[in-house]
């Protein structure tokens, strides 16, 4: 019988050294997939949200590259790499070694930069050490010294983070009417521990019952501030006089505490706890300011006495890419040398001269694709996933790699159409380089620049898995089965839709936050409102950042998303936004920020725990007969509560087998296979499902099985809706895309009851989505407005922005030379705005 590799090959691309074989592969949701992909070629993945494209490209074929790669690793090397796994594929032939380039941030740090993540920041502190003027008498210093995350480098003070956190009476005593008792110390903690604070007072003869404010300045000072630690007998539940008592006659305590002052506790906690949520909790009560060492600049004196250019090395890194590379053009240049200079040597300047030349060649990389509004020191938590992506594209553009596969996973995402032909060119680049570049991607502009194109699909989750076709773009228009076919070869719909009116105006003036200064905009109440301008031009500034605030103070609530506290607090930026809302307010009621960040970290947290289906399904199984007869409540049937779980998993249903020098497998946990509960728990049935047999369904199957059920059926119905029908319920957040956490959040507002005019804000909505999932989207966000909402979008897609009733265009250019409003109206109108950027492509939209 002949192998499932001895299948003729399709005719090769000009100029192809041949192709990759995959025979069978069943990642996730793949088929058993044979598909021949052609080597040195711009190939794209197509095929709408959860179809498996990603599952062929990354999880098959750059898992497979990157374990043949570390099978020549040390064994030692291969323990201290994260490895990907071993894809379920029955051969692959032809694969070259892989690099993959995805959208993952990572551990979110204020310490990560654009400097550090291009490694141009190594070059610069060289460039300072070898090259800079120090003042006279001054010893020269190593380029770590220039570091404010090494111990030569930081600031003293601040250890290189650049602000110190105060402590005073009014951030930890923010109502002082209150009294003791009441809670009028709001920092110390909350539940047994404060009481326990304030049952020490007592003990210590403090009155925790008169006004915080009326109380001796001199006992306010020493409940606060006092580094005194006493320990004293405690009686719980008594009154004060009842102490008082208790402790002339000597009777046995309750306990013996320990006294902390209020900040001590603050800043211990702050410093030392493993939990994120505590961290955020007590963060509120204290106040950051820039470290009067340093002046927010993050390193020691003698660092910042070096000058280049006369810039300090802080200076010099708060300078966009743009005007960085005006600054090393002259000492770049050929003629730098013949300039006698008696402060720099010839040797300083000789080395001024390699560095600058080299810094400037990496610079003009990153400005060609886009990003040169940014600076070295702009943090990465700061950027969008799709301003990663490119910055790490840049790097491997200038590392000059041979006959590698580049994986990339939607580049174009959070690009302006102006942005994408410079990353046209340096995927070019690449592919001349004598690589191959696989693409998955939804933007269809790069689809018809691509060599070769593999639609998978039809659909979604079950529904896909199949490859539709592979070969050069227009064969794909006699594919009937494919839902890409008819986004790319059709025209615009110009079919004009009538423009919603104004209600009112949401109107913000004098907003001042990164490179917005002093700017005035209007948001139509009742509409639906695109926000457009190229990467870097001020969008997110405006929306996603000074509205959100400023809207969200008035309403008393701040847009915080799911994971807020996940990050190293210590290292969040400073940021705030001026400006004020002038008008429009009486007419909100409720703010909603749908972003795309995780609904969770971990796989307890699921589309049915996010959306609050999971409460509905647990209610019906504690409601049946068996488990009523058994006395199960609901909480039996979490598995995030220990008596209803499978005790060997705890409710994982995995384990991790450890292999040392290979990557560790996880297989089902052998006790519960996998189900998470444990017997007792899964023997109780409703409409002949067990609890694990509900969470295995799709959306889609649930919808069915709940037909019955108002309130599960709801939530069902957006979820089918938005075009998440063929998610699991059970299915893990982090095996989520941020387009599917995104629109997951979207449907957990749509089935909520109305409460008021509620502001929707969504920050490129359309990020990882396919057309026909954009225009499913498209109508929920409709229906919003349609009810009386308003909707608020950042986009690049101009399919949605010509859909929009209202438009306002940012720019005209990236960082100083963004900014602005360049033009705002319907889309017509601002289609034929010459100044700007975006009116050509929304033109051709239309």
């Amino acid at each position: 019988m002949p192998s499932r590799l001895d299948t003729p090959l399709p005719s090769a691309l000009p100029g192809s050294s041949g192709f990759v074989r995959v025979r069978g592969a069943r990642e996730h949701n793949l088929k058993n997939v044979d598909v021949d992909v052609p080597r040195d070629a711009l190939v794209v993945f197509t095929g709408v949200s959860g179809s498996g494209k990603s599952s062929l490209a990354f999880s098959t074929l750059y898992a497979e590259a990157q374990r043949r790669y570390f099978e020549s690793v040390a064994p030692y090397a291969r323990r201290l790499i994260d490895q990907v796994g071993v894809p379920d594929v029955d051969a692959i032939e032809g694969l070259p070694p892989a690099v993959a380039l995805q959208q993952q941030r990572g551990t979110p740090s204020a310490r990560s930069s654009v400097g550090s993540v291009t490694t141009l920041s190594s070059l610069i502190r060289m460039l300072y050490s070898r090259a800079g003027r120090y003042p006279a008498g001054q010893p020269m210093l190593y380029a770590e010294d220039f570091s404010a995350n090494t111990p030569q480098g930081a600031c003293p003070q601040c250890h290189g983070i650049g602000r110190v956190h105060e402590v005073t009476e009014a951030s930890m005593v923010p109502d002082p009417s209150l009294t003791i008792r009441q809670r009028a110390v709001a920092a110390w903690p909350l539940a047994w521990q404060g009481q326990n604070l304030r049952d020490i007072l007592v003990t210590l003869g403090y009155d925790v019952d008169i006004p915080w404010c009326d109380l001796p300045k001199a006992q306010r000072d020493w409940i606060l501030f006092t580094e005194e630690t006493p320990t004293v007998p405690v009686y719980a539940g008594l009154t004060p006089a009842q102490t008082r008592t208790a402790l002339k006659r000597q009777l046995e305590p309750s306990y013996q505490g320990t006294f902390s002052g209020a900040r001590r506790y603050l800043l211990h906690t702050f410093m030392h706890s493993q939990s994120a949520q505590m961290r955020k909790r007590v963060s509120q009560y204290m106040r950051a300011s820039p470290c009067p060492a340093c002046a927010g600049k993050r390193l020691k004196r003698e660092a910042l006495t070096v000058t280049f250019a006369g810039l300090d090395i802080a200076e010099l890194s708060q300078l966009s890419l743009q005007a960085l590379s005006e600054v090393l053009k002259d000492v770049a240049g050929a003629d730098y040398l013949a300039h006698e200079d008696p402060d720099l040597s010839l040797e300083k300047r000789l080395a001024a001269q390699r560095i600058a030349h080299e810094l400037l060649e990496r610079i003009t990389t990153l400005i060609d694709l886009g990003l040169g509004y940014l600076a070295l020191e702009r943090s990465t938590p700061t950027l969008s996933s799709g301003e990663l992506q490119r910055l790490r594209l840049a790097t491997q553009l200038n590392s000059q790699l041979f006959g590698v596969i580049y994986v990339l996973d939607e580049p174009s995402a959070g690009l302006h159409p102006a942005d994408s032909q410079a990353l046209f060119d340096a995927l070019q680049r690449l592919k001349a380089s004598g690589n191959s570049v696989f693409v998955v991607e939804h933007d269809l502009d790069t689809m018809r620049r691509a060599d070769w194109l593999i639609d998978v699909g039809p659909a979604a989750g079950e529904q896909g898995g199949r490859i539709l076709y592979s070969g050069p773009p227009a064969g794909l228009e006699q594919v009937a089965d494919s839902s890409t076919r008819a986004y790319l070869f059709s025209e615009p719909d110009a079919t004009a839709h009538p423009l919603r009116q104004p209600q009112e105006w949401l109107r913000l003036e004098g907003i001042t936050r990164n490179n917005l200064h002093n700017l005035s905009a209007g948001f139509p109440l009742g509409c639906f409102t695109a926000v457009t301008g190229i990467s870097g031009s001020g969008k997110s500034s405006l929306v996603s950042q000074a509205l959100l605030e400023l809207v969200g103070s008035h309403l008393g609530q701040a847009p915080a998303s799911p994971e807020t506290g996940e990050t190293d607090l210590e290292d969040e930026p400073l940021h705030t936004s001026g400006g004020q809302i002038s008008g429009g307010l009486e007419g909100l009621k409720r703010l909603v920020q749908v972003d795309q960040k995780p609904i969770g970290r971990t796989p307890r947290s699921n589309l049915a725990t996010y959306t609050g289906l999971f409460d509905h399904v647990r209610k019906l199984f504690a409601a049946t007969e068996q488990a009523q007869a058994l006395g199960f409540d609901a909480g039996q049937f979490s598995f995030n509560v220990a008596k209803g779980r499978c005790p060997n998993c705890e409710g994982e249903g995995f384990v991790s087998v450890e292999l040392l020098f290979m990557p560790s497998v996880y297989a089902p946990c052998p006790t519960c296979h996998g189900a998470r509960y444990s017997p007792e728990t899964l023997a109780v049935t409703w409409q002949g499902l067990n609890i694990a047999q509900v969470l295995q369904q799709t959306v889609d199957q649930a919808f069915d099985t709940f037909a019955e059920q108002p309130a599960a059926r709801r939530a069902l119905q957006v979820l089918k809706d938005i075009g998440l029908g063929y998610l699991r319920l059970g299915q893990p957040a982090t095996e989520l895309s941020g387009g599917e956490a995104q629109r997951i959040k979207l449907a957990t507002e749509l089935q909520r009851m109305a409460r008021g005019k509620t502001l929707y804000v969504l920050d490129e909505p359309t990020n990882g989505l396919h057309p026909q999932d954009v225009d499913r989207l498209m109508v929920q966000l409709n229906r919003l407005v349609d009810a009386g909402h308003t909707v608020i979008v950042v986009e690049h897609d101009m399919r949605v922005v010509a859909q929009s009733d209202w438009v306002i265009d940012i720019g005209p250019g990236a960082g100083e030379a963004g900014g602005k409003v360049v033009v705002a109206g319907p889309p017509q109108a601002v289609a034929q705005c010459a100044e700007s950027r975006t009116a050509p492509f929304l033109a051709s939209a239309l």
